[in-house]
Protein backbone atom coordinates (compact mmCIF):
# COMPACT_ATOMS: atom_id res chain seq x y z
CA UNK A 1 0.00 0.00 0.00
CA UNK A 2 0.89 3.69 -1.11
CA UNK A 3 -0.49 7.01 -0.08
CA UNK A 4 0.50 9.97 -2.11
CA UNK A 5 0.92 12.82 -0.08
CA UNK A 6 2.14 11.02 2.97
CA UNK A 7 4.01 14.37 4.47
CA UNK A 8 0.50 16.06 4.36
CA UNK A 9 -1.13 13.71 6.86
CA UNK A 10 1.93 14.03 8.87
CA UNK A 11 1.33 17.30 9.21
CA UNK A 12 -2.28 17.35 8.84
CA UNK A 13 -2.18 15.40 12.34
CA UNK A 14 0.34 16.88 13.77
CA UNK A 15 -1.66 20.35 13.55
CA UNK A 16 -4.64 18.58 15.02
CA UNK A 17 -2.81 17.53 18.02
CA UNK A 18 -2.42 21.45 18.44
CA UNK A 19 -6.15 21.78 18.19
CA UNK A 20 -6.60 18.84 20.67
CA UNK A 21 -4.05 20.85 22.77
CA UNK A 22 -4.94 24.32 22.90
CA UNK A 23 -8.96 23.02 23.50
CA UNK A 24 -7.57 21.34 26.24
CA UNK A 25 -5.53 24.58 27.76
CA UNK A 26 -8.05 26.73 27.06
CA UNK A 27 -10.67 25.58 28.72
CA UNK A 28 -9.01 26.20 32.31
CA UNK A 29 -9.41 30.43 31.55
CA UNK A 30 -12.92 30.12 29.86
CA UNK A 31 -14.26 28.34 32.75
CA UNK A 32 -12.33 30.41 35.29
CA UNK A 33 -15.14 32.53 35.82
CA UNK A 34 -17.37 29.70 37.04
CA UNK A 35 -14.83 27.97 38.92
CA UNK A 36 -13.39 30.84 40.66
CA UNK A 37 -17.20 31.26 41.88
CA UNK A 38 -17.37 27.46 43.09
CA UNK A 39 -14.10 27.23 44.70
CA UNK A 40 -13.65 30.78 45.80
CA UNK A 41 -16.55 32.76 46.60
CA UNK A 42 -15.21 34.56 49.42
CA UNK A 43 -12.85 36.57 46.95
CA UNK A 44 -13.16 39.91 44.86
CA UNK A 45 -12.00 40.07 41.46
CA UNK A 46 -8.34 40.80 42.17
CA UNK A 47 -8.22 37.76 44.26
CA UNK A 48 -9.65 35.67 41.66
CA UNK A 49 -6.92 37.20 39.11
CA UNK A 50 -4.21 36.07 41.89
CA UNK A 51 -5.00 32.66 42.09
CA UNK A 52 -5.71 32.40 38.46
CA UNK A 53 -2.05 34.08 37.52
CA UNK A 54 -0.76 31.78 39.79
CA UNK A 55 -1.94 28.67 38.44
CA UNK A 56 -1.24 29.95 35.20
CA UNK A 57 2.44 30.43 36.13
CA UNK A 58 3.14 27.20 37.85
CA UNK A 59 1.16 25.86 34.36
CA UNK A 60 3.98 27.64 32.13
CA UNK A 61 6.93 26.98 34.38
CA UNK A 62 5.69 23.13 34.06
CA UNK A 63 5.47 23.80 30.46
CA UNK A 64 9.14 25.13 30.07
CA UNK A 65 10.81 22.34 31.46
CA UNK A 66 8.99 20.25 29.62
CA UNK A 67 10.00 21.81 26.33
CA UNK A 68 13.16 20.55 26.93
CA UNK A 69 12.64 17.53 28.55
CA UNK A 70 10.43 16.41 25.71
CA UNK A 71 13.18 18.10 22.91
CA UNK A 72 15.23 15.48 24.43
CA UNK A 73 12.73 12.88 24.17
CA UNK A 74 11.97 13.00 20.96
CA UNK A 75 15.57 12.99 19.62
CA UNK A 76 15.71 9.92 21.67
CA UNK A 77 12.29 7.70 21.03
CA UNK A 78 11.34 8.95 17.54
CA UNK A 79 8.59 11.30 16.52
CA UNK A 80 5.88 8.58 16.37
CA UNK A 81 6.36 7.41 20.28
CA UNK A 82 7.45 10.63 21.56
CA UNK A 83 3.58 12.04 20.01
CA UNK A 84 2.11 9.61 21.84
CA UNK A 85 3.71 9.50 25.23
CA UNK A 86 2.81 13.40 25.16
CA UNK A 87 -0.60 13.28 24.10
CA UNK A 88 -1.68 10.61 25.97
CA UNK A 89 -0.45 12.22 29.08
CA UNK A 90 -1.72 15.14 29.39
CA UNK A 91 -5.25 13.98 28.14
CA UNK A 92 -5.48 12.14 31.02
CA UNK A 93 -3.88 15.19 33.50
CA UNK A 94 -7.01 17.35 31.66
CA UNK A 95 -9.47 14.64 32.69
CA UNK A 96 -7.83 15.08 36.16
CA UNK A 97 -8.62 18.82 36.35
CA UNK A 98 -12.19 17.40 37.21
CA UNK A 99 -11.18 16.59 40.77
CA UNK A 100 -9.41 19.61 41.43
CA UNK A 101 -10.65 21.11 44.89
CA UNK A 102 -8.42 24.38 45.45
CA UNK A 103 -4.95 26.39 44.42
CA UNK A 104 -2.56 23.01 45.42
CA UNK A 105 -4.53 20.48 42.98
CA UNK A 106 -5.27 22.72 40.22
CA UNK A 107 -1.58 23.91 40.31
CA UNK A 108 -0.29 19.88 40.46
CA UNK A 109 -2.76 19.03 37.78
CA UNK A 110 -2.06 22.26 35.47
CA UNK A 111 1.61 21.03 36.19
CA UNK A 112 1.37 17.93 34.83
CA UNK A 113 -0.39 18.73 31.53
CA UNK A 114 2.08 21.65 31.09
CA UNK A 115 4.86 18.96 30.89
CA UNK A 116 3.02 16.90 28.40
CA UNK A 117 1.16 19.43 26.41
CA UNK A 118 4.81 20.83 25.94
CA UNK A 119 6.17 18.03 23.26
CA UNK A 120 3.48 19.14 21.15
CA UNK A 121 6.17 21.65 19.92
CA UNK A 122 9.62 20.46 20.01
CA UNK A 123 7.66 17.36 18.32
CA UNK A 124 6.48 19.55 15.31
CA UNK A 125 9.96 20.61 14.56
CA UNK A 126 11.66 17.10 14.73
CA UNK A 127 8.58 16.04 12.49
CA UNK A 128 9.07 19.12 9.81
CA UNK A 129 12.48 18.39 9.70
CA UNK A 130 12.27 14.59 8.80
CA UNK A 131 8.80 14.68 6.64
CA UNK A 132 9.52 18.69 4.61
CA UNK A 133 12.61 19.43 2.10
CA UNK A 134 13.58 23.04 3.17
CA UNK A 135 11.64 24.92 0.77
CA UNK A 136 8.15 23.76 2.45
CA UNK A 137 9.13 23.74 5.87
CA UNK A 138 7.76 27.04 6.82
CA UNK A 139 4.56 26.03 5.29
CA UNK A 140 4.74 22.82 7.00
CA UNK A 141 5.32 25.01 10.35
CA UNK A 142 2.31 27.19 9.28
CA UNK A 143 -0.09 24.57 8.75
CA UNK A 144 0.92 23.46 12.45
CA UNK A 145 0.77 26.62 13.82
CA UNK A 146 -2.48 27.41 12.57
CA UNK A 147 -3.39 24.00 14.60
CA UNK A 148 -2.81 26.29 17.50
CA UNK A 149 -5.02 28.94 16.31
CA UNK A 150 -8.19 26.91 15.08
CA UNK A 151 -8.08 25.31 18.10
CA UNK A 152 -7.96 28.54 19.90
CA UNK A 153 -10.87 29.59 17.81
CA UNK A 154 -12.89 26.45 18.38
CA UNK A 155 -12.09 25.75 21.93
CA UNK A 156 -14.13 28.92 23.52
CA UNK A 157 -17.17 28.04 21.38
CA UNK A 158 -16.95 24.52 22.42
CA UNK A 159 -16.46 25.38 26.07
CA UNK A 160 -19.60 27.60 25.98
CA UNK A 161 -21.66 25.20 24.12
CA UNK A 162 -21.03 22.39 26.34
CA UNK A 163 -21.29 25.05 29.99
CA UNK A 164 -24.83 24.96 28.78
CA UNK A 165 -25.34 21.57 29.26
CA UNK A 166 -22.46 20.53 31.55
CA UNK A 167 -20.77 21.78 35.03
CA UNK A 168 -17.00 22.83 34.38
CA UNK A 169 -15.81 19.38 35.77
CA UNK A 170 -17.88 17.41 33.36
CA UNK A 171 -16.13 19.50 30.67
CA UNK A 172 -12.51 19.16 31.71
CA UNK A 173 -13.35 14.86 31.21
CA UNK A 174 -15.19 15.28 27.82
CA UNK A 175 -12.24 17.75 26.32
CA UNK A 176 -9.67 15.55 27.79
CA UNK A 177 -10.91 12.35 25.65
CA UNK A 178 -10.49 14.33 22.82
CA UNK A 179 -6.41 13.48 22.65
CA UNK A 180 -7.00 9.73 23.66
CA UNK A 181 -9.04 9.39 20.38
CA UNK A 182 -6.31 11.31 18.25
CA UNK A 183 -3.75 8.05 19.17
CA UNK A 184 -5.90 6.06 17.13
CA UNK A 185 -5.18 7.36 13.60
CA UNK A 186 -1.83 8.44 14.95
CA UNK A 187 -0.48 5.50 15.36
CA UNK A 188 -2.13 4.23 12.19
CA UNK A 189 -0.40 6.13 9.64
CA UNK A 190 2.65 7.41 10.95
CA UNK A 191 4.89 3.88 11.52
CA UNK A 192 8.08 5.15 10.53
CA UNK A 193 10.20 8.38 9.41
CA UNK A 194 10.32 9.03 5.68
CA UNK A 195 13.54 6.88 4.93
CA UNK A 196 11.64 3.33 5.92
CA UNK A 197 8.15 4.15 5.80
CA UNK A 198 6.04 1.61 3.72
CA UNK A 199 3.48 3.37 2.73
CA UNK A 200 5.87 6.18 1.26
CA UNK A 201 6.02 6.61 -2.54
CA UNK A 202 9.50 6.20 -4.07
CA UNK A 203 9.06 9.45 -5.65
CA UNK A 204 7.74 11.42 -2.34
CA UNK A 205 10.81 9.77 -0.58
CA UNK A 206 13.20 11.20 -3.40
CA UNK A 207 11.29 14.58 -2.77
CA UNK A 208 11.68 14.62 0.63
CA UNK A 209 15.55 13.83 1.13
CA UNK A 210 16.85 15.53 -1.75
CA UNK A 211 15.09 18.81 -0.75
CA UNK A 212 16.67 18.71 2.44
CA UNK A 213 19.36 20.96 1.42
CA UNK A 214 20.64 21.61 4.94
CA UNK A 215 21.73 17.70 5.28
CA UNK A 216 23.71 18.48 1.95
CA UNK A 217 25.95 20.75 3.21
CA UNK A 218 28.87 19.25 0.79
CA UNK A 219 26.52 19.88 -2.13
CA UNK A 220 27.91 16.89 -3.29
CA UNK A 221 24.22 15.60 -4.40
CA UNK A 222 24.11 13.10 -1.81
CA UNK A 223 22.38 12.71 0.96
CA UNK A 224 23.62 12.66 4.43
CA UNK A 225 22.82 13.10 8.18
CA UNK A 226 24.41 16.44 8.40
CA UNK A 227 25.91 18.34 11.31
CA UNK A 228 24.24 16.99 14.44
CA UNK A 229 26.53 18.63 17.41
CA UNK A 230 26.43 17.17 20.98
CA UNK A 231 24.77 19.96 23.06
CA UNK A 232 28.02 20.92 24.26
CA UNK A 233 29.10 22.83 20.80
CA UNK A 234 25.23 22.89 19.93
CA UNK A 235 24.93 25.95 22.18
CA UNK A 236 28.33 27.55 21.54
CA UNK A 237 27.14 28.40 18.05
CA UNK A 238 25.79 32.12 18.58
CA UNK A 239 22.83 31.51 16.01
CA UNK A 240 21.28 28.39 18.94
CA UNK A 241 21.28 31.83 20.95
CA UNK A 242 19.66 33.87 18.10
CA UNK A 243 17.32 31.24 18.30
CA UNK A 244 16.17 30.64 21.89
CA UNK A 245 16.51 34.69 22.38
CA UNK A 246 14.06 35.54 20.03
CA UNK A 247 12.01 32.67 21.25
CA UNK A 248 12.11 33.60 24.66
CA UNK A 249 11.26 37.06 23.53
CA UNK A 250 8.61 36.39 21.11
CA UNK A 251 6.78 33.50 22.18
CA UNK A 252 5.47 35.43 25.47
CA UNK A 253 3.28 37.77 23.77
CA UNK A 254 1.28 34.45 22.14
CA UNK A 255 0.69 33.56 26.40
CA UNK A 256 0.14 37.30 26.85
CA UNK A 257 -3.00 36.85 25.11
CA UNK A 258 -4.16 33.20 25.51
CA UNK A 259 -3.93 33.32 29.15
CA UNK A 260 -5.30 36.74 29.71
CA UNK A 261 -8.19 37.28 26.75
CA UNK A 262 -10.77 35.81 28.87
CA UNK A 263 -9.72 37.54 32.28
CA UNK A 264 -9.02 41.12 30.08
CA UNK A 265 -12.51 40.95 28.32
CA UNK A 266 -14.69 40.02 31.74
CA UNK A 267 -12.22 42.26 33.67
CA UNK A 268 -12.59 45.41 31.12
CA UNK A 269 -15.93 45.19 29.45
CA UNK A 270 -17.74 43.37 31.84
CA UNK A 271 -18.22 40.24 29.34
CA UNK A 272 -19.46 36.60 30.80
CA UNK A 273 -18.43 33.23 30.30
CA UNK A 274 -20.90 32.89 27.12
CA UNK A 275 -19.88 36.30 25.93
CA UNK A 276 -16.03 35.64 26.01
CA UNK A 277 -17.20 32.19 24.44
CA UNK A 278 -18.40 33.73 21.35
CA UNK A 279 -16.10 36.43 21.11
CA UNK A 280 -12.52 35.43 22.48
CA UNK A 281 -12.37 33.05 19.41
CA UNK A 282 -11.84 35.65 16.79
CA UNK A 283 -8.44 36.73 18.17
CA UNK A 284 -7.19 33.26 16.53
CA UNK A 285 -9.39 33.57 13.24
CA UNK A 286 -6.13 36.23 12.51
CA UNK A 287 -3.51 34.03 13.98
CA UNK A 288 -4.87 30.88 12.00
CA UNK A 289 -4.54 33.09 8.90
CA UNK A 290 -1.08 34.46 9.48
CA UNK A 291 0.29 30.55 10.31
CA UNK A 292 -0.76 30.01 6.80
CA UNK A 293 0.32 33.34 5.24
CA UNK A 294 4.12 33.49 6.95
CA UNK A 295 4.77 29.91 5.25
CA UNK A 296 3.19 30.85 1.81
CA UNK A 297 5.42 34.11 1.60
CA UNK A 298 8.41 31.99 2.69
CA UNK A 299 7.42 28.95 0.31
CA UNK A 300 6.84 31.66 -2.34
CA UNK A 301 10.21 33.45 -1.67
CA UNK A 302 12.48 30.23 -1.59
CA UNK A 303 10.18 28.93 -5.16
CA UNK A 304 11.58 32.60 -6.38
CA UNK A 305 15.28 32.07 -6.09
CA UNK A 306 15.64 34.26 -2.60
CA UNK A 307 18.32 32.43 0.09
CA UNK A 308 16.57 31.08 3.29
CA UNK A 309 18.55 33.77 4.93
CA UNK A 310 16.91 36.80 3.27
CA UNK A 311 13.38 35.05 3.26
CA UNK A 312 13.30 33.90 7.02
CA UNK A 313 14.56 37.23 7.90
CA UNK A 314 11.98 39.55 5.83
CA UNK A 315 9.32 37.38 6.89
CA UNK A 316 9.79 37.94 10.40
CA UNK A 317 10.71 41.72 10.02
CA UNK A 318 7.56 41.97 8.59
CA UNK A 319 5.56 39.57 11.06
CA UNK A 320 6.90 42.02 13.91
CA UNK A 321 6.31 45.41 11.78
CA UNK A 322 2.76 44.39 12.10
CA UNK A 323 2.25 43.73 15.67
CA UNK A 324 4.19 46.72 17.39
CA UNK A 325 2.24 49.69 16.64
CA UNK A 326 -1.19 47.24 17.04
CA UNK A 327 0.42 47.08 20.99
CA UNK A 328 -0.25 50.71 20.87
CA UNK A 329 -3.74 50.73 19.74
CA UNK A 330 -4.77 48.57 22.28
CA UNK A 331 -4.27 51.27 25.08
CA UNK A 332 -7.79 53.02 24.11
CA UNK A 333 -9.36 50.19 22.13
CA UNK A 334 -12.74 51.18 22.87
CA UNK A 335 -15.02 48.11 22.59
CA UNK A 336 -14.68 45.13 23.33
CA UNK A 337 -15.37 44.11 19.31
CA UNK A 338 -12.58 47.02 18.90
CA UNK A 339 -10.25 45.05 21.12
CA UNK A 340 -10.37 41.68 19.37
CA UNK A 341 -10.26 42.79 16.28
CA UNK A 342 -6.81 44.72 16.53
CA UNK A 343 -5.98 41.10 18.38
CA UNK A 344 -6.84 39.57 15.71
CA UNK A 345 -4.31 41.43 13.52
CA UNK A 346 -1.70 41.35 15.90
CA UNK A 347 -1.32 37.33 16.49
CA UNK A 348 -1.53 37.11 12.15
CA UNK A 349 1.62 39.59 12.59
CA UNK A 350 3.14 37.40 15.52
CA UNK A 351 1.91 33.97 13.35
CA UNK A 352 3.63 35.53 10.30
CA UNK A 353 7.34 35.39 12.29
CA UNK A 354 6.87 32.47 14.81
CA UNK A 355 6.96 29.96 11.70
CA UNK A 356 9.90 31.28 10.65
CA UNK A 357 11.31 31.55 13.77
CA UNK A 358 10.34 27.85 14.59
CA UNK A 359 12.04 26.56 11.38
CA UNK A 360 15.42 27.72 11.89
CA UNK A 361 16.78 24.89 13.90
CA UNK A 362 16.05 22.54 11.21
CA UNK A 363 17.77 25.42 8.64
CA UNK A 364 21.22 25.36 10.89
CA UNK A 365 21.53 21.66 11.56
CA UNK A 366 20.70 18.02 11.43
CA UNK A 367 17.27 16.37 11.87
CA UNK A 368 18.88 14.87 14.32
CA UNK A 369 19.42 17.39 16.60
CA UNK A 370 16.44 19.76 15.90
CA UNK A 371 14.20 18.49 18.83
CA UNK A 372 17.08 19.49 21.39
CA UNK A 373 17.35 23.28 20.15
CA UNK A 374 13.82 23.15 19.85
CA UNK A 375 13.42 21.98 22.66
CA UNK A 376 15.43 24.88 24.87
CA UNK A 377 14.47 27.64 22.51
CA UNK A 378 10.99 26.61 23.77
CA UNK A 379 12.21 26.62 27.38
CA UNK A 380 13.55 29.67 27.40
CA UNK A 381 10.32 31.02 25.76
CA UNK A 382 8.26 29.15 28.28
CA UNK A 383 10.37 30.82 31.54
CA UNK A 384 9.57 34.67 29.62
CA UNK A 385 5.78 33.93 29.37
CA UNK A 386 6.27 32.81 32.62
CA UNK A 387 7.90 35.60 33.94
CA UNK A 388 5.23 38.10 32.10
CA UNK A 389 2.06 35.66 33.23
CA UNK A 390 3.17 36.33 37.06
CA UNK A 391 4.10 40.52 36.16
CA UNK A 392 0.82 40.93 34.55
CA UNK A 393 -1.20 40.01 38.22
CA UNK A 394 0.50 42.80 39.33
CA UNK A 395 0.84 45.02 36.65
CA UNK A 396 -2.96 44.84 35.94
CA UNK A 397 -4.52 45.81 39.34
CA UNK A 398 -8.14 48.10 38.87
CA UNK A 399 -7.64 46.28 35.16
CA UNK A 400 -4.96 48.74 33.69
CA UNK A 401 -3.64 47.00 30.55
CA UNK A 402 -1.83 48.91 29.48
CA UNK A 403 1.86 48.02 31.11
CA UNK A 404 1.25 44.82 29.67
CA UNK A 405 0.55 45.87 26.04
CA UNK A 406 4.27 48.07 26.04
CA UNK A 407 5.85 45.55 27.11
CA UNK A 408 4.69 43.17 24.86
CA UNK A 409 5.96 45.62 21.60
CA UNK A 410 9.23 45.35 23.36
CA UNK A 411 9.37 42.10 23.55
CA UNK A 412 8.79 42.19 19.40
CA UNK A 413 11.74 44.43 18.78
CA UNK A 414 13.77 42.12 21.06
CA UNK A 415 13.02 39.06 19.10
CA UNK A 416 13.56 41.04 16.00
CA UNK A 417 17.17 42.29 17.11
CA UNK A 418 18.27 38.79 18.40
CA UNK A 419 17.49 37.10 14.69
CA UNK A 420 19.38 40.03 12.77
CA UNK A 421 21.99 40.52 14.99
CA UNK A 422 22.91 36.86 16.47
CA UNK A 423 22.05 34.67 13.28
CA UNK A 424 24.12 37.00 10.74
CA UNK A 425 23.48 34.19 8.19
CA UNK A 426 20.92 31.80 8.25
CA UNK A 427 22.48 28.38 6.21
CA UNK A 428 24.07 25.20 7.37
CA UNK A 429 26.21 25.28 10.07
CA UNK A 430 29.65 23.39 10.14
CA UNK A 431 31.72 21.99 13.14
CA UNK A 432 33.11 24.92 15.29
CA UNK A 433 36.32 22.87 15.36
Amino acid sequence: MKLKGLRWWVVGLVALAAVVNYIDRQAFGALWPDIAKDLFPEMDEDGHKAIYGTISTVFILSYAGGQALFGKIFDWIGTRMGFALSIGVWSIATMLHAFAQGLLSFSIFRSLLGIAEAGNWPGAAKANAEWFPTKERALAQGIFNSGAAIGGIVAYPIIGLLSVYLDWKAIFIVVGILGLLWLIPWLFIVKANPKSHPWLTETEKKYILSGQKNQDADKDGNYDEGYTPNTGELLKHKESWGVIIASAAIDPIWWLFIVWIPIYLSEVFGLNVKEIAFSAWLPYVGAMIGAWAGGLIAQNRLTSGWSVDKTRKMTITLGCFIMIPCFFLLKAPGTAINAVIIMAVLLFGFQVAIGNIQTIPSDLFSGKIVGTLSGFAGMAAKLGAAGLTILVTFITTGGNYTPAFLIGGLLALIALLAIWFLCPKIEPLKSIN
